[in-house]
């Protein structure tokens, strides 16, 4: 069952109109022209939790923008951690500031693996898994999720199997919660992991940037913490939580095993984080967990929504209720849209094909086209729910409406 939807007053997703959040230059609301609804990219339309611009606030009063110093990052993760997930054995000494969530497993690569070595990923997944890969010098190996969208033990064998015989030293990148499919994967799934990395000697690096985001009836479980992740990494931020994407600050975090590899990490890489970033995302983890709260109970309220706007509007549209995240993986293949062949491909984020592109033809609804997630992908789009009720509704009866002409005009 869910949640009581939050009063209007108390839920963040509700606090800014239309008009207000077109006054943003982020990418999200700049990419597209005016009349179209942006549901596309991973940015929420909330206010700033009140304790991180209270931070914010408080530093730039000061004058407070020199260089960043100190653990009070990892710290206020590590509370946060213990408080929220039961993860106790925490070790801010095992941890290293780094400028976001992928460019720290770009670093982490470069310190587990060599050029040419192979990394698998579960697809469909996150399109900068391929393309932050590739970039840098790796090769992708896919192992497909199963029908009910989760890691799929079989693949993951098999493709740990080939990325043995392509190089020495091949990694596993995994998506915790996963991303787009808003999966969060449970410990016997997490256990199965460590398992296979363990016999076929690969290192794990977690991707756990939606980890405060575990909607109500899920438990969210770090990779580090199941037996046999030792010589695992993890990355994390406040970035998805708190809507902080562009305030530069993340955690590379390590297994007890991995601690030395971590602090092989090059200085140059601690120049990248922001210093406002980092005041941010600590006030978010030592703060901001009431407005996080308000959050999510907005989150289930909307992840109810849709199911129901869905329903309505397009009840050939399937999807899988999300457990995490605020994205809503949607397979349309049973509109008949035709799948283009698309220009790029994996990892490129703007490339628009297929169903994404009729809707944003045809009802000017950005989502996120579902071939740029790689296999498993055409067919399918990305809706980012983490919106007002009422933008959402309008979004999905846009489409409604431009499927139902489509099928007269044919």
């Amino acid at each position: 069952m869910a949640s009581p939807a939050p009063s209007s007053a108390q839920n963040p997703l509700t606090q800014l109109t239309l008009d207000e959040l077109r006054q943003r230059s982020s990418v999200k609301w700049r990419l597209h022209t005016p009349d179209v609804l942006p549901l596309w990219v991973a940015e929420m339309d909330v206010p700033l939790a009140p304790p991180v611009a209270d931070a914010l606030r408080r530093a730039v009063d000061l004058g407070d923008t020199g260089y960043p110093h100190g653990t009070a990052y990892a710290e206020a993760l590590g509370d946060f951690a213990a408080r929220r997930w039961g993860w106790h054995d925490f070790r801010v000494e095992h941890t290293t500031v780094v400028p976001d969530v992928m460019m720290g497993v770009v670093e982490v690569l470069r310190l587990v693996t060599d050029p040419g070595d192979a990394v698998v990923v579960c697809s469909p997944v996150y399109p900068p898994f391929y393309a932050f890969v590739s970039h840098a010098g790796r090769q992708v190996i896919e192992a497909p999720l199963g029908p009910d969208l989760r890691m799929d033990p079989a693949a993951l064998d098999e493709a740990f199997r080939r990325a043995r015989t392509h190089g020495r030293r091949p990694a596993f990148l995994l998506c915790n919660p996963h991303n787009p499919t808003g999966v969060v994967h449970r410990r016997d799934e997490l256990e199965t992991v460590a398992e296979l990395a363990g016999r076929h000697g690969l290192r794990v690096i977690s991707d756990e940037i939606h980890a405060p985001l575990v909607l109500p009836g899920t438990h969210f479980t770090p990779y580090l913490t199941v037996a046999g992740a030792e010589n695992a990494f993890a990355l994390v931020s406040a970035s998805k939580a708190w809507n902080l994407a562009g305030l530069k600050a993340a955690l590379a975090v390590a297994g007890p095993r991995a601690a030395a590899d971590l602090g092989r990490m090059p200085e140059e890489v601690s120049h990248g984080p922001s210093h406002l970033g980092i005041i941010a995302h600590t006030a978010a983890f030592h703060a901001g967990e009431s407005w996080l709260d308000l959050l999510l109970d907005g989150l289930d309220s909307n992840r109810a929504l849709l199911a129901t706007l869905l329903a309505e509007h397009l009840p050939s549209v399937t999807h899988h209720r999300p457990e995490g995240t605020y994205l809503a993986w949607l397979d349309c293949t049973g509109l008949g849209i035709a799948t283009e062949q698309p220009v790029g491909g994996p990892g490129m984020v703007s490339d628009v094909a297929g169903p994404a592109k009729v809707f944003l033809d045809h009802a000017r609804v950005a989502l996120s086209s579902g071939h740029v997630f790689g296999t498993g992908g055409a067919g399918f789009v990305r809706l980012n729910f983490a919106t007002s009720p009422e933008i959402l509704t309008d979004a999905v009866t846009r489409m409604g409406r431009a499927v139902d002409a489509s099928l007269s005009a044919g």
